[in-house]
């Protein structure tokens, strides 16, 4: 993005098509299916290309074949494949050396059902990548990023619509129950509540990326806040999963009592500075920070 200073059209058909690009440069390293980087990149990719279709959903003007729900549709395929590679790695890298033998052999034996999950989950995703529902999207945006449309909003300045393009998200964070929760609570109900503060933490993220070249530093020490805080709550997140995989696959009446501490333990300590964090999207001041922060833009010399 070498001119900062552009329309909304403008900027709206660029991250389009960095995102796109970006996506479809993965799927030969996903089919090989030899380096689960490939599928970890393009499913962020997804994610950030339907982020840019919401965020400039009144702007540009898709045909039905290149709209969110069909990308939403693909990043759920290949998520289901990442978070298989995701608790299998954990399981093997992270927990399946710190318990006795005979967990480890109970262990085992439900990483090999959900070897077998993952291939069918991969099966799932070679299907998508190869069927004519994915080859008509590529041909959506490849015609679209030729001959972009759009609505009347997009010959706005692009300086102009920041503000009101954050300002409903900021609220949608800052109005989470989430930041309710002590960390002393354990309920399932708290963990769900947790678990989609770390989604509305990654959507709000990945939207203000989309601009922190025109923000000060402070505005880029926020997402990365953000980041963290979701990495974390990630983690808790894939805890309890891999706990509920275990179970799902091991005999009846097995147990694993040193793994469900040591996750325990892990969570814990993932957790040490909750209650800092939530006290402080609780302050009134840092909340009024961060709307003033928002409202001014600035004209930035470079976009990368």
């Amino acid at each position: 993005m070498n001119n900062p200073i552009s329309t909304a059209g403008d900027y709206a058909h660029t991250l389009i098509s960095k995102h796109y690009l970006h996506m479809i440069q993965q799927e030969q390293g996903v089919l090989v299916d030899n380096d689960p980087e490939y599928l970890h990149d393009m499913r962020v990719e997804s994610r950030r290309l339907s982020t840019a279709l919401r965020v400039f959903g009144g702007i540009v003007t898709l045909p039905k074949a290149a709209r969110e729900p069909r990308v939403l549709a693909l990043t759920k395929a290949l998520g289901q494949l990442r978070d298989l590679d995701v608790q299998i790695t954990a399981i093997k890298t992270d927990y399946s050396h710190r318990l006795n033998s005979s967990q480890q052999k109970l262990v085992n034996k439900a990483v090999m059902a959900l070897e077998k999950r993952r291939t069918q989950a991969f099966t799932e995703v070679k299907s998508r990548l190869t069927g004519s529902s994915y080859q008509k999207l590529k041909t959506a945006y490849e015609d679209w990023l030729q001959n972009p449309q759009y609505t009347s909003l997009a010959n706005l300045p692009l300086q102009l619509l920041i503000p009101e393009l954050l300002s409903p998200l900021l609220s949608v964070l800052l109005l989470h129950p989430a930041w309710l929760i002590s960390v002393n609570e354990a309920s399932a109900e708290s963990k769900q509540v947790l678990h989609h503060l770390r989604k509305t933490c990654k959507y709000v993220r990945y939207q203000a990326e989309f601009f922190t070249c025109y923000y000060s530093q402070a505005f880029q020490d926020w997402v990365d806040e953000l980041k963290e805080l979701q990495n974390d709550l990630g983690k808790v997140q894939d805890a309890c999963v891999l706990l509920q995989l275990l179970t799902d696959e091991l005999p009846d009446r097995a147990e694993l009592p040193e793994l469900q501490q040591l996750i325990q333990t892990d969570q814990i300590n993932l957790m040490k500075n909750w209650e800092t964090l939530r006290n402080k999207y609780l302050d009134a001041d840092f909340r009024h920070h961060l709307h003033q922060m928002i409202l001014i833009p600035s004209i930035p010399t470079l976009c990368s």
